[in-house]
């Protein structure tokens, strides 16, 4: 075992394998329940804690894959170009769109944060739930937020917007793939974003722009919201 885990390809192999089971069960079965994002999160961490392996030591083999995220996350431009001019011709109602997701994500922490008594710590944890990973962390830190909360946080609502997403869109009517896009993107980010370029390169396009915008609309509204609580 220590063999394995002093490997320094132990964490890209053991996180690689679990995903490809997730994408397998997946594709077997047909289910959102079976979402490759959330089962690659539960094996890993099954097998860390059934061999106690300690993070550390997984971090330091599996940081390869951090090297990838820039270029992937560059790769989503890819799509919006393709459908620059659908951009144009929307502009206007696309900014709004997003800009609607933005305030009413941050509101409803802030209702339900006063509904249920959190206080401010708490609050701010919760305040960037639906915008990426990075600048979530950010503005967390900034204001008093628990951090490492805030990234859990930010990885639950991206899976879970992954797997709902499609069944959102139908019990709500939703047909317009530039609405599902603004969607998906602005609530559940990078992660939710893969699912609409499942759907199609519009919503992909779409989801992609929405997950930049809503990332800089957040930080510009994060002192108003902080200040209420």
């Amino acid at each position: 075992m220590e063999i394995v885990t002093n490997s320094s390809f132990f964490g890209v192999f053991l996180s690689l394998g679990a995903y490809l089971f997730g994408l397998w069960l997946q594709n077997r079965f047909k289910k959102a329940i079976f979402n490759p994002i959330m089962i690659s999160v539960a094996l890993t961490i099954a097998v860390l804690a059934c061999f106690k392996i300690g993070y550390i030591e997984y971090e330091l083999s599996a940081k390869y894959l951090n090297y990838l995220l820039t270029p992937t996350t560059i790769c989503l431009a890819i799509p919006l170009y393709r459908r620059l001019e659908l951009l144009k011709r929307h502009f206007a109602a696309i900014m709004a769109g997003i800009a609607s997701g933005v305030v009413t994500s941050m509101g409803l922490v802030w209702l339900l944060s006063k509904a249920f008594g959190l206080d401010r710590q708490m609050y701010i944890t919760l305040l960037p739930k639906s915008i990426t990973t990075a600048i979530g962390m950010g503005i967390s830190e900034e204001y008093g937020g628990i951090v490492t909360i805030t990234v859990a946080i930010i990885i639950i609502t991206g899976v879970l917007g992954n797997m709902i997403a499609s069944s959102v869109c139908k019990v709500m009517r939703i047909h317009d793939p530039v609405a599902k896009g603004l969607a998906i993107g602005t609530a559940s980010h990078a992660i939710g974003t893969s699912r609409a370029m499942e759907m199609g390169e519009t919503e992909g396009a779409m989801s992609s722009l929405s997950i930049a915008v809503a990332g800089l609309l957040t930080v510009a509204a994060a002192p108003f919201f902080a200040g209420l609580l």
